[in-house]
């Protein structure tokens, strides 16, 4: 049976999302991918307001493609998430509870998730058309400049996912390349 996951987190607790873990994610999430993650460190650095509340949120790593005809967004496929790896940190100091994408992870990364007690969701590759129907809203909220590349705003009704890391450190790919 999957799990199902509210965002933004209505309390901390993921304790009860473990490694392999199916699940469905609900509520409101955000995309973010490589150029606007940049942008994110900018004004962290200069400390200015991000865009968004990242308390208990989730970033999908995911650049959105144009809606096709009677569709609210089109091809809206998981990026590589090991791109994110030197801005992640950061944001999960600022409340982030999870990220989403595809990939392998660098230890840093599984470590913070660890620290932060944050997760890691890894979801399917190549199947951006196939996602696209878990979407029922989607909004631009930040540095549109960037395109598809911008933030956007997602509300999300069973949208699939495996956690990837869990608060614990436990990673997905280490454990695979054991067994």
């Amino acid at each position: 049976m999957k799990k199902k996951v509210f965002f933004p987190l209505q309390n901390k607790n993921l304790e009860k999302l473990k490694l392999g873990d199916e699940v469905e994610i609900y509520g409101i999430i955000y995309s973010a991918r490589d150029s606007a993650h940049k942008k994110f460190f900018e004004d962290i650095r200069k400390k200015r307001e991000l865009p968004f509340n990242l308390n208990n949120s989730l970033i999908y790593y995911m650049g959105p493609s144009p809606a096709p005809s009677g569709k609210i967004i089109g091809s809206c496929g998981p990026t590589t998430s090991s791109r994110m790896d030197e801005f992640t940190i950061p944001l999960l100091k600022l409340g982030l509870k999870a990220t989403m994408g595809k990939g392998e992870r660098s230890i840093e990364i599984v470590n913070a998730c660890k620290q932060f007690k944050a997760v890691y969701f890894i979801t399917y590759g190549g199947c951006g058309a196939y996602l696209n129907k878990f979407i029922k809203e989607f909004k631009l909220i930040a540095y549109p400049e960037l395109g598809p590349e911008a933030v956007y705003m997602l509300k999300v009704e069973k949208f699939p996912a495996i956690v990837g890391i869990d608060i614990w450190g436990n990673d997905l790919y280490q454990y695979c390349k054991k067994v």
